[in-house]
């Protein structure tokens, strides 16, 4: 991946690491991704830009690593309610930037377990690091 895009604004995907994911599908069996594309998918069932993954049904235990930029408060509030309101998927586990100044971090986050990850991050092939800290949100049991 090109350090120049990672570091800006242009792009809003950032791939999960392998080892980070396979450290928590060992724990929560994970059925469905749904922020992902042919290429970076995590489970056998997944929802990429095609299907839009914040109109569909989330069911099970579900791995949520959404794109980062605006929409970012949309797909936190999807995932909290998928368990909590809607009460459709069993668990919701996201990875998220620790932006902890936004709306739907006090809105939704706090409501889950959180978890502060240590360190940065390698996101994709990157070879350096992301430029924010990132925290596991975990919506359900």
């Amino acid at each position: 991946m090109n350090t120049d895009v990672m570091f800006s604004s242009a792009t809003d995907l950032w791939a999960t690491p392998k080892a980070f994911f396979d450290r928590y599908n060992a724990v929560h069996d994970f059925e469905l991704d749904v922020c992902a594309n042919d290429e970076n998918a995590k489970c056998e069932k997944f929802y990429t830009v095609v299907e839009d993954g914040l109109t569909q049904e989330w069911t099970g235990n579900v791995w949520m690593n959404p794109p980062y930029g605006r929409e970012i408060g949309k797909w936190v509030k999807k995932a909290f309610e998928s368990v909590f309101v809607d009460k459709t998927a069993k668990k919701v586990v996201c990875l998220l930037p620790a932006r902890t100044d936004t709306r739907w971090f006090h809105d939704f986050c706090t409501q889950g377990n959180i978890e502060f990850i240590k360190g940065r991050l390698k996101f994709g092939d990157c070879k350096n690091p992301a430029p924010f800290p990132s925290m596991v949100v975990i919506f359900g049991v």
